[in-house]
């Protein structure tokens, strides 16, 4: 080894210079203005910490209250989307059954045709309404009652007028044809005629 390069042990060189260990903690009056130390629980904290916590609860707040508003939408529009598509559902069963009600009536007409009260075609002709309007009622479709009923628009459609003493004012006095509703929604409107 060169004379250079011999260095006792117990000398430090300014180099390899120990820095001083940091100490445990320091007392808020040495600590720099802006950086006091703040005891919490025992745990010491600066005022910057403290600020980034108080800032990080704020954030967490409005996340939460995002997050909680985000919910609500999506439960509004799931509700709103299952209502559309049962209302879709119910829209398309009415105008399916209301092509059907053509038959409805040529059938209510052909039993209420005289004579042939024996003619075993006209027993099973009845037999074959008598299953149609069963039919009808499990699908939900119920027969708008319209005879001696007061006048209705939202569920009759007047196309004559009678002046009848027997009959009270605005009173069906006759129905034409029959009108038909599933659950609260009119398929058909009761062709009627009104007394005055």
């Amino acid at each position: 080894m060169s004379e250079e390069n011999k260095q006792p042990l117990d000398e430090e060189t300014p180099e390899t210079e120990a820095a001083p260990e940091p100490q445990p903690e320091e007392s808020a009056e040495k600590a720099p203005k802006g950086k006091k130390k703040k005891e919490k629980g025992g745990i010491t904290f600066t005022r910057e910490q403290v600020e980034q916590m108080e800032a990080a609860v704020k954030q967490l707040e409005t996340t939460k209250d995002q997050f909680a508003r985000l919910a609500a939408e999506y439960d509004n529009y799931r509700k709103r989307t299952a209502k559309e598509k049962e209302s879709l559902y119910q829209d398309a069963k009415a105008d399916t059954i209301r092509e059907f009600l053509a038959v409805y009536d040529n059938l209510e007409r052909a039993a209420a045709a005289p004579g042939g009260e024996d003619d075993p075609h006209k027993k099973g002709l009845e037999m074959i309404f008598t299953q149609y309007k069963e039919l009808l009622k499990k699908l939900g479709v119920a027969e708008i009652e319209a005879q001696g009923q007061p006048f209705d628009p939202e569920r009759h459609e007047a196309v004559m007028h009678i002046d009848d003493e027997n009959l009270g004012e605005n009173q069906v006095a006759q129905v034409f044809q029959a009108g038909f509703i599933l659950g609260d929604k009119v398929i058909r409107h009761a062709v009627v005629q009104v007394a005055n």
